[in-house]
């Protein structure tokens, strides 16, 4: 199964030292039964690319305590795409919730999905704003919209440490 793991850059940055990927709490997002019934249309690419906007949603709630004017690196939305067995469905939390039972291996990373510099700016803004949208706040809402006009990069696994470097 193909699950989006949200993450930040110093989580990239233990992926590269150590050789695996440990999500947060097992948390991942992908294409889960429920996810397709919540939709009314919409192809499995269609609906894969729900999972990894929800999966970038969530890399800001991790990015709350690493951004500010000291963090050592910028603050970016960062989603790890990996294939996975034995991932777990958890609809009692949202329709593309999965729970991963434990780190994830290199080899099993398809890919790394990273905002670019020019969204710096309002990734810190959804940062700050994202427990206001989750509590219904309209202007709050906004400023997750707002990023989410960003795209994410994507990058390959052999790409991870010149990512990093250039930073």
């Amino acid at each position: 199964m193909r699950v989006y793991i949200p993450a930040t850059l110093a989580m990239l940055q233990s992926l590269n030292e150590s050789g695996e990927f440990v999500p947060v709490g097992g948390t991942a997002f992908a294409l889960t039964p429920a996810l397709r019934e919540a939709y009314t249309a919409g192809d499995d690419e269609e609906l894969s690319e729900a999972a990894l906007r929800e999966a970038a949603r969530a890399s800001l709630r991790l990015l709350d305590g690493e951004v500010g004017d000291l963090a050592p690196l910028p603050p970016r939305r960062v989603v790890v795409a990996a294939d996975v067995d034995g991932a777990a469905l958890r609809p009692d939390l949202d329709a593309a919730v999965v729970r991963l039972s434990g780190p994830v291996p290199r080899a099993a990373i398809a890919a790394v999905h990273v905002d670019g510099a020019e969204a710096e700016g309002a990734v810190r803004a959804a940062v700050a704003a994202v427990d206001a949208a989750d509590l219904g706040d309209l202007d709050a809402e906004l400023a997750i919209g707002d990023v989410e006009d960003f795209d994410l990069g994507w990058y390959a696994t052999q790409e991870l440490p010149f990512l990093l470097e250039l930073l």
